[in-house]
């Protein structure tokens, strides 16, 4: 890999490592004490916070009844969703052990712990749990398909990609046919390590 493009990826690393011990400062702040997943706040703040709770008639007589008339539409989308986590997770368990790729840990990737906030109330926490599931899902999907990729085609595009996956920045330059073959392999070894690699980083 590029040297300056491998200074950079340890520059962004350390930011992102900043930005978590900036996120835990800043939840002792609210005094939430996440243990096991689960959030419980002190006495005073889920007071506080039952004060700010928005009654389910309140909520239904000041909705915006354009928004409730496309709940349906919304919610439709459940069912390619539970499609897409089916046919994700079974593709990862078949193929990944025969290309020696680690599976995804797909419980790292959802995460329900708005349903503790005492200021939502039912309405708004099945919305809550249904984008926890919507937005984890589609993360679970891109690291299957990343890790795919780097399988089978670790090559950078002619073309600027949005919001590229975290391995991308590493793939082969386009048009680099020499280096190729060689970085192909590397990066299949690279891959098979790659939880053992985040353990010991983490």
């Amino acid at each position: 890999m590029n040297p300056k493009i491998s200074e950079l990826l340890d520059r962004i690393r350390e930011i992102e490592h900043q930005i978590e011990e900036e996120t835990k400062r800043r939840r002792a702040e609210l005094q939430a004490d996440f243990e096991d997943k689960r959030v419980r706040f002190e006495r005073e703040v889920l007071a506080q916070h039952r004060r700010f709770k928005t009654g389910l008639l309140n909520y239904m007589i000041t909705a915006n009844w354009l928004s409730v008339l496309t709940a349906p539409l919304i919610y439709s989308v459940l069912g390619p969703l539970l499609l897409l986590d089916v046919f994700v997770t079974v593709y990862q368990r078949v193929c990944f052990p025969i290309y020696g790729i680690p599976c995804v840990k797909r419980s790292d990737y959802f995460v329900y712990d708005r349903t503790h906030l005492a200021y939502l109330n039912v309405i708004e926490k099945v919305n809550c749990a249904y984008c926890s599931y919507g937005n984890g899902l589609m993360a679970y999907a891109r690291e299957i398909v990343a890790r795919t990729e780097m399988y089978w085609c670790p090559i950078k595009h002619a073309r600027k990609v949005l919001q590229a996956h975290p391995y991308y920045a590493g793939f082969v330059d386009y048009g680099d046919a020499q280096s190729y073959q060689r970085e192909l392999e590397r990066l299949r070894a690279q891959l098979s390590q790659l939880d053992r690699n985040k353990e010991e980083n983490s």
